[in-house]
């Protein structure tokens, strides 16, 4: 069987905007990724509310720097055969980083990591496919828009840098927006609907990277 891990944000770990709460289990992309190879493939979900690629974040309890623990859940996870990278809307926080330029320097220290990473034994490196989050969109919920001011922007610039550093980095590439959308009632989480679409869409590409 085929190993697949999801590291991701709140989008990742089924954050439902109008609870606000998670999505059921069965809604959540990873899940319904995992629903389409009927049995062949094993998907772990890995996603965190407010997880950066790269930067601190010190107003929660958890550590929301991707960079600093994707080690230790490579090796608590291995062997894998795919990874599966969405991250970057908590990089728009002007507090974090603020821009689209440096989500991808976080990204492309992600794929070093997974790339260089000392699994254990004979077990071979995986693959990455990095995807690039629904854009953030506009919002009348005064904390989400304060908190995210100039995202809406900057987000659109994600899918072209992270395409290129795919290219770069020999990496799959999948663009959410492509398929899915940001609920206006907080502008960067999906609702239902949206969080099933992406799981669907990532599907195929998925089955090529597994060669399946």
């Amino acid at each position: 069987m085929k190993t697949v891990l999801c590291y991701g944000d709140s989008l990742t770990w089924g954050y439902d905007a109008p609870g606000p709460g998670r999505h059921a289990f069965e809604d959540r992309w990873p899940s319904v990724l995992q629903d389409t190879f009927g049995g062949q493939v094993r998907v772990i979900a890995e996603g965190l509310n407010g997880r950066t690629t790269a930067f601190d974040d010190h107003v929660a309890a958890e550590d929301r720097n991707g960079a600093r623990v994707l080690p230790t859940i490579l090796g608590t996870h291995a062997p894998l055969d795919l990874v599966i990278i969405m991250l970057g809307t908590n990089d728009m926080k002007p507090f974090i980083s603020g821009s689209a330029l440096g989500a991808k320097q976080g990204m492309r220290r992600l794929v070093d990591i997974v790339h260089r990473h000392p699994y254990f034994g004979e077990a071979e490196t995986p693959d990455v496919l990095i995807v690039a989050p629904p854009h953030i969109s506009e919002t009348a919920n005064p904390d989400f828009a304060a908190l995210l001011t100039g995202g809406v922007a900057e987000s659109r610039k994600l899918a072209i840098l992270y395409a290129d550093m795919a290219d770069e980095t020999g990496c799959g590439f999948f663009d959410a927006a492509q398929v899915a959308k940001t609920t206006p009632i907080d502008g960067i989480h999906m609702d239902a609907n949206n969080t099933k679409a992406l799981g669907r869409a990532l599907a195929p590409i998925v089955r090529v990277m597994l060669g399946l």
